[in-house]
Formats: C-alpha cells, structure tokens, sequence
C-alpha cells in the first residue's frame, strides 16, 4: 500500500517517491506511488492540488484498494519523483477541518447535538445537525464556546490505537473502521476518529464563524469557514461596504436602512413608469386603430419587447379588424411584434416566422402576437410589406 506521508507530517510540502503503476482515470493519465503527501478526498474534505515533476496534479483518489491514484494532466514517464503540495490549499483545508472537529464538539456541549454529515467547500464548509429547529441562542453559544477553545491553543494530537484503547475515550462518533483506528485529539476538549488532516493547535485555527444556518431534510445545516477565509469573508465585506458608504452617502450603521429607502424609492418609480407606459400604449394603439390603412406600422426608439408585446396587444383590443408590424431599438437592440386582429384570418405565427426571417431575428408568440429581437431593421419595409400581402390574401403565403 501507499505509505500516507500526510498522516506523520501534514505541513511537509516536498517528497520523493517511485511510481509503482501507471493507470487512468477518466481518460486522463493518472500514477500510483510507493508513498504520498498527496491527501485524496475522503471525509467531507477535498483532495490535494499540486505536481509531480512538474506535472500538474488534477485529483488525488482512494480506489476501493485503499491506493492513493494521482490524476495528472499528462503522462509521467519518469519513476522517480519529486511531489510538491499547494500548501496554501492545505493549510486552509487543515483550518477548515480542524474548526469543524470543534465547532461540532462545541454543539454537543452546548446543545447536545450531534454533527450528522460534514463537507468542506470551496468558499465555506457546512455540519448538518439532526435538529428541525435549534434552540434559541444556540448558534451563537456554540460559537462562542468553539472560538473559547481556539483561543485557548490547545495542541490537536493525532495518534493510531487499538479497538481496545479507542473504545475506552470519550468519542465524539462511534468509527467506521476496525483495527488500528486513527485517533485526533483536540486535547482535553474532542476525541474523533479521522483519516484527515489537521493543524497543530486550535491557535492554528484562527477563528470560526458561523453564516448561516438553513433547513435540510429534518435537520438544519449550519454554514462556517475558519481561519484564512474568516479574513478573507472580512475584507470582502469591507470592500462592498466601502462602495455603498461612497454610492448611499451613508456610515455602516445606516446602509441597511438608507438602501431600504432607497428600494422603496424606485420600485415607486418602476410603477410610475409602468403606468405611464400603460397610458402611452393606450394612447398609440388608439391612433393606430384610427388609421384608414388595414396593416398599420409604428417603431419606436428607447423601448423594448415588452413595450412592443403590451402595444400590440392594446391594439387587437382597440381594432380587432386591423394588423400591425411594430418595431423597436434600445441599447444598439432591435425588436419587432407582429399581431392580427382576431377577424383577421391570418396566420399569426407564420406571418411572424417569415418577418423574423426577413429581419434577420427570431422569435415566438401566442395568440395574436408573436415577437422576437431582429437582426436589423434595414429590411423593415420589406418585412411590412410582405405582412400586407399576408393579410391581403388572408393569411396564405
């Protein structure tokens, strides 16, 4: 088997070591070495990133014989290697990882809940706890209690032992394995069977922050990052505060409230304006309706497809006996509607379909109306007058 290098030194960074079988995986050259720092992903914590003589290591996988496959992103020819580890993604899975052994600890003291399942993402981890609804407080009173443990730098002490001396600690969960059983220790505090990997003390963790908290299948699932990601959420958070001081002339304690009023202010004006769009596709489909002309045309700049859509519909109201190419730009856009009266017989899709064609769009309907976005308007008089004779031969091409 892989001798697991990570398991005595997770901060070792550079290794040598031989290949033992050139393999594939997913149609991508992958190696097995005689021993590895490369974690693969299991228990909720992702795989290692790094190289192998310059090969870029994609994804480090623990086959069902307990061999560690290390995808590359091409072939290895060489037996001996050097392997290199992305110790920047190490070091915040090991933050991550090891938050999660005391935050979930913390819950079992605070609220004697249990950690049902675990997952270390890419941006922030989660716990699922077995709790429809926790208690009030109980988020904060057990991150309260996981960051007193972090500050008190506790070593994390990692060691292998048997049934015999695993059964008699006090362990968080009962272990998947039998055997020589991989014990991590947060001293004094959390005793868990893990194959992980981990930071030397609590210090090492940093802080732990909770964000969210959510329903997942009867149980909550919490939402947490730890160490570097806590500063680095913070600074984020800094930064789009920075730009909504500078856009709502407001301190931190007001933006929420100041952007609030600032909502309301313009979902007011959006039904100012939606009213007065109303009023003014009222207003043209009166004057169209009015037009001696059978097929009428109208365009119109500034306005978009749903002007277009409300408009046409308005006039198949107002003139049901009437037809209409309407036109539209907004943005270096172009749309179009075409709609028929219902005592038109036209065919109001297939009439649309052949303006489309000839605007160089494409679009659908239902009903009376059918629209879409054009490539130009260059050919609109070619596109009304082909709809006149739509309408004039009643509907037939």
């Amino acid at each position: 088997m892989t001798v697991r290098l990570y398991r005595d030194d997770p901060f070792l960074w550079r290794f040598t070591a031989r290949v033992r079988e050139r393999t594939a995986h997913n149609g991508r050259p992958a190696v097995v070495l005689d021993r590895t720092a490369f974690y693969p992903a299991a228990g909720g914590q992702p795989h290692d990133l790094g190289a192998l003589n310059g090969a870029a290591v994609l994804e480090v996988i623990e086959r069902d014989d307990d061999e560690i496959v290390h995808v590359l992103d091409r072939a290895l020819p060489d037996d001996e290697v050097e392997g290199v580890i992305d110790s920047a993604r190490r070091i915040d899975h090991m933050q991550q990882h090891s938050g999660q052994h005391v935050l979930s600890q913390a819950f079992v003291v605070t609220a004697n809940l249990d950690t049902a399942a675990v997952h270390i993402g890419a941006d922030e981890c989660t716990i699922d706890l077995p709790a429809a609804r926790l208690p009030d407080g109980a988020l904060l009173r057990a991150e309260d209690e996981a960051n007193r443990i972090v500050f008190e730098d506790r070593p994390i002490i990692v060691r292998e032992l048997s049934d015999a001396e695993a059964a008699g600690l006090p362990l968080r969960k009962p272990p998947k394995v039998t055997g020589r059983i991989r014990i991590v220790e947060v001293q004094g505090y959390d005793w868990s069977a893990c194959g992980g990997t981990h930071v030397r003390s609590t210090a090492e963790i940093e802080t732990i922050k909770l964000l969210a908290a959510e329903p997942m299948r009867g149980g909550t699932r919490l939402a947490f990052v730890a160490g570097g990601r806590v500063r680095a959420r913070l600074g984020a958070h800094e930064a789009r505060n920075a730009r909504l001081r500078a856009t709502l002339g407001a301190p931190d304690e007001e933006l929420a409230a100041v952007a609030e009023a600032k909502l309301g202010q313009l979902q007011a004006a959006e039904r100012r304006a939606r009213g007065l769009e109303e009023e003014l596709a009222e207003a043209i489909a009166a004057a169209l309706a009015a037009s001696p002309e059978r097929v009428v045309s109208a365009h119109f700049e500034s306005k978009n497809v749903a002007f277009l859509q409300a408009l046409a519909r308005r006039l198949g109201e107002t003139a049901p006996g009437k037809a209409a190419l309407l036109t539209a730009s907004e943005d270096d856009r172009a749309f179009f509607a075409v709609a028929a009266g219902a005592e038109l017989p036209v065919d109001v899709a297939a009439a649309g379909r052949e303006v489309a064609a000839l605007l160089g769009g494409r679009g659908g309907g239902a009903g009376r109306v059918f629209q879409g976005k054009a490539g130009s308007l260059e050919a609109r008089p070619a596109a009304l007058a082909r709809l006149r004779e739509l309408v004039d031969g009643g509907g037939r091409g």
